[in-house]
């Protein structure tokens, strides 16, 4: 059976995506049919765009901007609801299958590009399994892996009473750090390998693995190396046209920075007010959680300081913040992209391309040169099955970004590469570790100021108790 066929446009935050997808949409819409499709849908794939409102924190399009495109998965989660990669996955699949027999064609546009990835491959997700119906779900018993049900017999009472009552709702490690600790205690004894995969304070994915445990009866890591072993592993789920958007990041930090000063001028600061006031209401829902998904985003936690205490010199430090945060984030984006979804893509197109990746440079002024005639003019070949160009040979940014070492996409490999580990020196308190991912984030914190003062500080107290023994 071949694989239907969908558009994906991914890159930095204020690259132009959104821009883009409109534009193809626009096009496809008004020249159709092209190969059958008789027009484009665009589906969001940004995990703050979601949620209602707040179209200044989150940066959507403007209705009147959209020039009468659907946009799906746009702003219907309210702030506090969780709303996970798997969970966007399901929805977006069950839209793309709507879309495909209505002959549209569906275009994923947005910058969490963690979504996308697991969109075009499945298989890769670790998962809770489908909730059983109520009626069996008393007279089938979870069968318990024998690695497991030891694990659970030697639980201290605490920790079993914990995995007998798992929250619904992952504890906040700002405001309930010793729950938050609890739960990754508990992992740990029950899936060492997975819990050296999450930090504690990530709770979220802490609980998650600990609820796979609960409804499987396996590790989580049984079921990755499982995974590892799928030749399904590398096949895509459509046969997908990529673009990937990008920005030389020194013209990219220019524009995040007037990005940032217009959502100010727009009235950033009371959509902030009204977030602080849905958290707080006395009539706030217990089953939200007002630590995640919205309230992780840039701008909020940047200038929420500045709201509790107003001044001058607070807003300049709330908006240099914000700036810097949008520029280490976008760099994030990019490293992703390159060391994600480029070697996933690599492994998909061995023996044949299936989901071909294009990177087009909106780095100058050019935009209907470098940007939108060659995307319609490779969705063009792509849809009606004509010859595509080499990726690599549409311009010298793109040879240069597509060019990467080989990286394994093994799920095994990368859960292992992955662990983290107790910094000793900067853990003061037990209950309360620092955890540093291994290789390259642990070179750098090892070079960090704090890092160095309290290993200066802790060899000079085991330099005078020596004297002291000595005497």
């Amino acid at each position: 059976m071949s694989l239907r066929p969908i558009i994906t446009i991914c890159g930095t935050t204020g690259v132009g995506k959104s821009r883009l997808a409109i534009e193809l949409a626009t096009y496809l819409n008004k020249n159709a049919p092209i190969a059958g499709w008789k027009g484009a849908k665009i589906i969001n794939a940004d995990a703050m765009q979601v949620y209602k409102g707040l179209d200044i924190i989150t940066n959507k399009v403007p209705e009147n901007e959209r020039q009468g495109i659907d946009h799906l998965l746009l702003g219907f989660k309210d702030p506090g609801e969780q709303y996970v990669v798997g969970d966007w996955v399901k929805d977006a699949s069950n839209l793309i299958g709507e879309l495909h027999r209505s002959h549209q064609l569906p275009i994923v546009v947005g910058g969490t590009s963690y979504w996308i990835q697991h969109l075009l491959f499945p298989n890769r997700l670790l998962t809770k399994p489908e909730e059983p119906k109520p009626a069996a779900s008393a007279q089938i018993p979870v069968l318990q892996s024998e690695q497991i049900a030891k694990s659970i017999q030697s639980l201290p009472p605490d920790l079993l009473d914990l995995f007998n009552h798992l929250p619904e709702v992952p504890p906040s490690a700002k405001s309930d750090p010793d729950e938050a600790f609890k739960l990754h205690q508990l992992l740990s004894l029950l899936d060492p390998i997975i819990s050296r995969r999450w930090h504690w304070k990530d709770t979220r994915k802490v609980l998650r693995s600990l609820a796979i445990v609960k409804e499987t009866g396996r590790c989580p890591s049984e079921i990755i190396s499982e995974q590892s072993h799928d030749d399904r592993e590398t096949q895509p789920r459509f046969k997908a046209l990529s673009f990937w958007l990008y920005a030389d990041s020194e013209v990219l930090g220019e524009r995040l920075d007037s990005r940032v000063d217009d959502m100010i001028s727009q009235g950033l600061l009371d959509e902030i007010r009204c977030l602080r006031d849905i958290a707080t209401t006395e009539h706030a829902s217990p089953s939200l959680d007002f630590t995640l998904g919205i309230y992780q985003s840039i701008g909020y936690r940047e200038f929420c300081a500045y709201l509790d205490a107003p001044s001058d010199s607070t807003f300049r430090e709330a908006e240099e913040r914000m700036k810097i945060s949008t520029r280490q984030y976008a760099k994030r984006q990019v490293s992703w992209l390159r060391n994600k979804l480029i070697p996933a893509i690599d492994a998909a197109n061995a023996t044949e391309i299936q989901t071909p990746l294009y990177i087009l440079d909106a780095t100058g002024n050019k935009w209907d040169d470098n940007v939108q005639m060659p995307a319609q003019n490779i969705l063009n070949a792509f849809l009606n099955g004509d010859p595509i160009p080499e990726p690599k040979t549409l311009s010298a940014t793109a040879q240069k970004m597509l060019t990467i070492k080989n990286k394994s996409v093994n799920p095994q490999q990368v859960l292992e590469a992955r662990t983290k580990k107790i910094c000793t020196v900067c853990t003061l308190q037990p209950d309360r570790p620092v955890m540093i991912e291994e290789g390259e984030e642990w070179k750098m914190h090892e070079r960090t100021k704090v890092h160095r003062k309290l290993m200066a500080r802790q060899s000079s107290q085991y330099y005078k108790a020596g004297n002291q023994k000595l005497e």
